[in-house]
């Protein structure tokens, strides 16, 4: 049964959907974002989502062409958004130069980690998407703007009635809302004001602790995406750390007091209590996953009566926006994934003092993989419904798999073989463990936009898996030059050009991790502790829940104990400023047309600032500098952070006020929806 043959409905056959244009675009775009995500990643630990920025660049580039369509551009960026998701591999695949097992990054093994982990991904959530999409209230910030941005696009092509108005209305938002993002964006690149602003204080003598915030419109636009509750979660989840844990742990630790105020506090944060957010993500992620059980097995019943019915030749009765890839062949493609997993890590121990336990290895390689992946695509793809693609920490989702398999592999006998070739497996496993979570954060999002602008869902499906090989190739020989041109902190014998080299944090914590699980020195109390508030967070959720009118998101709550606060506060900020601005587009005559140029404010916030990463990464990469657009000198710092976090207020201020201004001077659509 071909994938195509599910398609039956004449009238879809006439969507220009998939097209030799936009893959070769998608493509295109696919290798310019993935190298400049695996550079950005490697120096600063972040990765920027490619979606928006592609589904800008290809409504620009298709624009001119006869027959352009919403869905065309939507498989555009489906292909490229695969440049955003594969390339956090480098939060655990630098490891494995970092312990000393790889002096390079041999091609088609990165190459094979990445297409096999990647295209199993999107495997695993082809039967989720129902569960996690179609019948969920997941907020989905980034495939929601993705999909204003695709919708205001082909809205300005109308010509007149209240559509047409409140299109170009839109379309003048979006833009407006970009250009002050990237506007405020490249400010903070010039050093006028700071991109970060941090207060550090002692409460006591003995303890230390403080609170930061980027100036970034962007996070604040995914706020009000995801709403006032997944804000509310994340404050509480800024108290825990900042108010409660690293108050307490710094009062524990002696030394802390005769090291300054900030290292004292970041130095607790980094390695103690970001330990108790993974162990609240963990029981958040596990609660998840249970509650996921009844829709997940609805989705696969449904996924397997829609083949049923095309296999009696009734395919045309299933509705083109509900036809996946074939469950049949997504089973089939899943254990077709795990056979290059089995090579590639027969292969990885060839010639090592692994080589003897080669058969146990590779059975727990393959078994880890295709259980603990599917577990993570689930959990990864809540996540991503929850806050969005770009915030979602998958390097928290990569600290559990990394724990998971150290753990087990600790029970090997470490004395015989010793510890670094075990850590190295350890790394190898998790490496395409975490492409398996990568992509499917990104599908699930991708399937959001499609949803919205009634995309068909398998075309969707087989573009990313285009984009998942097409990321694949560049990944290993850029991440090869960034070793060879700069080389990586902690490596030995590093022969790199530079004597500066790229720091790869994400990269550290997780060899650091392996090395204290098998080593038998890591804290697992901190974690224990996290697993508690956890399942305290569970509790108080259920409990809000029952009343049917507040939650508390738990995973919200873990994911701000993990995160910087210089990301969650900006976050949380957004969300309320979205909610005040909701509440007063409420009391409004022409207040559905005001909240619906909200979101697409919101939206060009996420937009700006994404466009604006792609062409700094492109700056950083050709001038070699980190701050390639200072125009002031570092002494500025000081000054700068004066005007970071009032800057960014003041500019969401007026876009906010500009835009509720717009919408009153636009008529609404007699039949448009309230939101």
């Amino acid at each position: 049964m071909s994938v195509s043959s599910v398609v039956t409905d004449p009238v879809a056959a006439l969507r220009r959907e998939i097209t030799v244009r936009g893959l070769i675009l998608g493509t295109l775009l696919c290798f310019v974002f993935t190298a400049a995500n695996v550079y950005l990643g490697l120096r600063v630990g972040l990765t920027f989502a490619s979606s928006i920025p592609a589904a800008v660049i290809s409504m620009a580039a298709l624009r001119a062409l006869k027959g352009t369509t919403i869905v065309e551009n939507n498989i555009v960026q489906t292909v490229a958004s695969a440049a955003g998701a594969l390339s956090a591999v480098i939060f655990v695949l630098p490891g494995l130069v970092m312990v000393g097992w790889w002096t390079g990054f041999p091609f088609w093994t990165s190459f094979g980690i990445c297409a096999a982990g990647g295209i199993l991904g999107v495997m695993y959530t082809i039967p989720l998407r129902r569960a996690l999409v179609t019948q969920s209230k997941l907020p989905y910030p980034e495939g929601v703007a993705a999909a204003e941005v695709l919708k205001v696009g082909a809205g300005s092509r109308e010509t007149s009635g209240p559509a047409a108005a409140e299109g170009k209305a839109g379309l003048l938002v979006i833009s407006v809302a970009t250009l002050a993002s990237a506007g405020l964006a490249a400010v903070a690149g010039m050093r006028l004001v700071a991109a970060e602003t941090a207060l550090w204080f002692r409460p006591t003598a003995s303890t230390a602790t403080g609170i930061g915030a980027a100036t970034s419109l962007a996070l604040m636009g995914a706020g009000h995406l995801m709403g006032i509750a997944v804000g509310i979660a994340m404050l509480v989840g800024l108290f825990i750390a900042w108010g409660v844990a690293t108050p307490i742990l710094t009062a524990l630790a002696p030394a802390s007091a005769a090291l300054p105020v900030a290292e004292a506090a970041q130095t607790i944060w980094t390695t103690q209590v970001r330990l108790i957010g993974a162990g609240a993500i963990g029981v958040a992620a596990i609660w998840a996953l249970a509650k996921l059980v009844k829709p997940v097995i609805g989705g696969l019943a449904s996924a397997m009566r829609a083949q049923a019915q095309v296999r009696a030749g009734r395919g045309g009765e299933l509705p083109r926006t509900e036809q996946d890839i074939p469950i049949t062949l997504v089973a089939i493609g899943s254990l077709l994934c795990l056979i290059p997993v089995g090579f590639l890590s027969a292969g990885f121990l060839q010639g090592s003092v692994l080589q003897a336990q080669t058969v146990p290895l590779v059975i727990f390689a393959v078994l880890y993989v295709a259980i603990a992946g599917f577990m993570v695509a689930a959990v990864c793809g809540y996540m991503a419904g929850l806050i969005g693609s770009s915030n979602s920490p998958v390097s928290g989702v990569a600290i559990l798999a990394v724990l998971g398999a150290a753990l087990i592999l600790s029970l090997f006998a470490v004395g015989a073989v010793g510890r670094e070739p075990l850590v190295a497996f350890a790394l190898f496993v998790t490496s395409i463990l975490i492409a398996v979570a990568v992509v499917a954060n990104d599908n699930l999002q991708d399937l959001k936009t499609g949803q919205l602008v009634d995309a068909t869902p398998w075309k969707q499906q087989a573009a990313l898996i285009l984009g998942v090989v097409s990321g694949a190739i560049v990944i290993a020989p850029v991440l090869d030059l960034m070793n060879r041109a700069y080389g990586f902190a902690g490596a030995p014998n590093a022969q790199a050009i530079s004597d500066t080299p790229l720091p790869a944090p994400q990269a550290t914590l997780i060899s650091t991790l392996a090395r204290g699980v098998i080593g038998g020195d890591l804290d697992w109390g901190l974690l224990a502790i996290g697993g508690l508030v956890g399942v305290g967070l569970v509790i108080v959720d259920e409990v809000l829940r029952r009343g049917g009118r507040y939650s508390l998101p738990p995973l919200g709550v873990g994911i701000a104990i993990y995160l910087p606060s210089t990301l969650t506060v900006p976050i949380v900020i957004g969300a309320a400023l979205g909610w005040l601005y909701d509440r007063r587009a409420d009391r409004r005559a022409n207040g559905a047309v005001a909240k619906r140029l909200g979101v697409l404010a919101a939206s060009g916030m996420i937009v700006g600032e994404s466009l604006f990463s792609v062409a700094l990464a492109g700056l950083i990469v050709s001038t070699g500098s980190a701050t390639p657009l200072a125009v002031v000198p570092e002494s500025f710092e000081l000054t700068a952070a004066w005007f970071g976090l009032p800057a960014l207020l003041l500019a969401a201020a007026l876009l906010y006020l500009w835009t509720e201004a717009k919408a009153r001077r636009t008529p609404a659509a007699p039949d448009a929806p309230a939101s």
